[in-house]
């Protein structure tokens, strides 16, 4: 310790110090946090200690976006904060020794004499510190053993680094390399199809898995309609999978974004399914959610105190505890819900005008989106109660690893409002969703996402959501390129792999986004999947035969010809005059759902079909979306190029 300035007993500070010390230096720095918050700043300065890198060897102009291009000064003045009170972070505890043993040999050469044998376990996941402290160490006996799995490596967002097993041949010359291909989780078709689907990264070692294990049951990939039936149609197969005596905790549902999971969570809640979500809370009990709720609550009744108390800080408005103790103090004088206490204080309560102003705005919002909830949408009013509060805004401009995909939470949450008809029913459906909140223990169906997946194995596994833009995630290649798309087909490898006997891959053609239905394309890794170790099973006519190149197994009287969703698609794909795919060195780049043209030309009065709905006459016209009533669906409203005229 004191080789690098510090005392023996320096302390070690968690994350919320980490943030309070670097709230007070930007500060000082005169910088606006609610543009640059102190988390976003953390998470910059944690990926340069991941790379290993003090503040004089951040590369110039890396970062020069973060706090007007003063991120590297600021990260000089934490380093230099943290040496004043004597305490590290946990990125420190290992550069400190990268920069011990760097510029320090007699401190290397002891710890290399102590440790003359280093054993590493899951190297793919190894971030750059990791790998120069670990290369330093072993470079004097050079006894090292390390077990990874490059095919596994998914976790990047965290820092881990690819690299440093994909060249572990040539940064230890003369290792003996030894492939652990025998399998003993999974059957010879569920490692074929995983098989096939890695096999087209570039970026990888090798290898050939095989099993003794006999022959099994063929992956099953199922094309559906939409997220809801795609929910329905996985009950189904649990509950006809417990009924034969598969236990429900040898089930896992596998999605690649947190959002998927409500349409689950509801599904299995209607069917009294138990279910238990792993690596996070249930849907309707995320932060965001709960966050979100409290807002629609208050709104549609003002003296609601729990949810008033919730959020009226929420995000940060300068309401501090002390004003919040005035309200509650105002309130139980005068036996007043708080909201009406908040009018009290900025009426001419002894309040600092700062908080008065910001609860006088707050209230005002309250009042302004009550009166309007009559005159829109519940969906419509929740998407203008989260932007006017400055809510949505605070999650964009966070820069943690969790930010992207509470706003997907929040977006899926606009989707769950749209199957009811006002924000009363909604909310009632909510409060019986969590009054239905089981115990974790016991038989449980398992919901996670792949990530929380990595290291656990079921007998059965279903992989719904795969499709172009959710997984691969268009995020992840708009910002990584060809790196970005490597890594989601080894999620998808991991995801795989973790069944033991039965893998079940779904796609749905139509998802609900910002309230709008959209098509979806199915993923690549769909048509990636080993042909000869899949049963496609589709009665919709979604065209699977030709990703295959053979036969597919479709349902009678459905085809890719068939009038409906298959043929609107491929109309509109034919109408896109020359587009190209986005290429990134020869690899597809999923393109962000897109709303179907209008095919055109109906009228009202005409008889159309729908491949789910079936046959139906048109009541009204709006744009591109139609009031259909169907003779055995009742009233819809659809858009036109999910429709022929019959």
């Amino acid at each position: 310790a004191e080789a690098v300035g510090l005392t023996s007993n320096f302390t070690i500070l968690d994350t919320d110090d980490q943030l309070r010390l670097l709230k007070q230096i930007i500060a000082a720095a005169n910088l606006d946090e609610r543009r640059w918050p102190a988390r976003a700043l953390l998470g910059v300065i944690e990926r340069w200690k991941d790379r290993g890198l003090v503040p004089d060897k951040v590369p110039a102009g890396e970062a020069a976006d973060v706090a007007d291009g003063r991120a590297v000064a600021l990260y000089r003045d934490y380093q230099e904060r943290l040496a004043t009170v004597n305490a590290v972070d946990f990125g420190d505890l290992l550069l400190h020794n990268l920069t011990l043993f760097a510029g320090q040999p007699e401190i290397l050469a002891s710890y290399q004499r102590r440790f003359r044998y280093l054993l590493v376990d899951e190297y793919q996941d190894t971030n750059i510190a990791q790998y120069l402290w670990l290369r330093l160490l072993a470079q004097q006996h050079k006894n090292l053993c390390c077990v990874g799995d490059d095919d596994q490596s998914i976790y990047s967002w965290r820092g881990a680094e690819i690299g440093n097993i994909l060249k572990f041949e040539s940064d230890f010359p003369g290792a003996l390399i030894v492939r652990l291909e025998e399998n003993y989780r999974s059957t010879p078709e569920i490692l074929a199809a995983a098989a096939g689907v890695i096999a087209h990264n570039r970026g990888r070692l090798g290898k050939t898995l095989w099993t003794r294990a006999g022959a099994g049951d063929k992956v099953t990939v199922r094309g559906l309609w939409d997220a809801e039936q795609e929910a329905r149609w996985a009950g189904d197969e649990i509950e006809a999978l417990h009924r034969k005596g598969h236990a429900l905790s040898e089930i896992a549902i596998l999605v690649r974004a947190g959002f998927q999971t409500r349409e689950f969570e509801e599904r299995f809640i209607a069917l009294a399914l138990p279910y238990r979500v792993i690596g996070g809370p249930r849907f309707y009990e995320r932060q965001e959610i709960r966050d979100a709720l409290a807002y629609l609550r208050l709104v549609r009744q003002p003296s609601d105190d729990l949810a008033f108390e919730r959020i009226v800080n929420v995000p940060r408005r300068g309401i501090g505890t002390a004003t919040l103790q005035l309200l509650h103090a105002t309130a139980r004088a005068e036996s007043l819900p708080l909201v009406e206490a908040a009018r009290q204080l900025v009426a001419g309560g002894n309040v600092p005008k700062a908080a008065r102003n910001s609860l006088a705005a707050f209230v005002a919002a309250l009042d302004r989106w009550r009166a309007g909830a009559d005159r829109v949408s519940h969906t419509d009013l929740v998407q203008s109660v989260l932007d006017e509060s400055g809510y949505t805004a605070m999650w964009q401009a966070d820069r943690s690893p969790d930010a992207p995909g509470r706003l997907e939470n929040l977006k899926e949450l606009v989707v769950a409002m749209a199957e009811f008809e006002n924000l009363t029913g909604f909310l009632e459906h909510v409060s019986l969703v969590m009054d239905n909140a089981a115990d974790s223990a016991g038989d449980m169906v398992n919901l996670m996402t792949l990530h929380s997946a990595k290291g656990l194995e079921f007998d059965t596994v279903f992989l719904p959501g795969w499709e172009e833009g959710l997984f691969p995630s268009l995020r992840s290649v708009e910002e990584h390129g060809l790196k970005g798309l490597e890594e989601e087909r080894r999620l998808a490898y991991v995801g795989l792999t973790r069944a033991r006997h039965r893998a079940f891959v779904s796609f749905a053609a139509n998802r609900r986004i910002h309230g709008q239905w959209q098509s979806s394309a199915r993923s690549r890794f769909v048509d990636e999947l080993s042909p000869d170790h899949v049963e496609i099973v589709t009665e919709l006519g979604l065209g699977m035969g030709a990703a295959f190149g053979s036969g597919t197994a479709s349902a009678p009287g459905w085809t890719a010809a068939s009038p409906g969703w298959g043929s609107a698609w491929n109309q509109s794909q034919m109408g896109r005059a020359g587009r190209q795919p986005l290429l990134i060195e020869s690899a597809r780049v999923p393109l962000r759902g897109q709303e179907v043209p209008k095919v055109g030309g109906f009228s009202v009065g005409d008889r159309v079909f729908h491949q789910k709905f079936g046959y139906g006459t048109i009541r009204k016209i709006e744009d591109n979306r139609l009031d259909i009533n169907f003779e055995h669906a009742g009233d819809k409203k659809v858009m036109d190029a999910f429709v022929q005229r019959a």
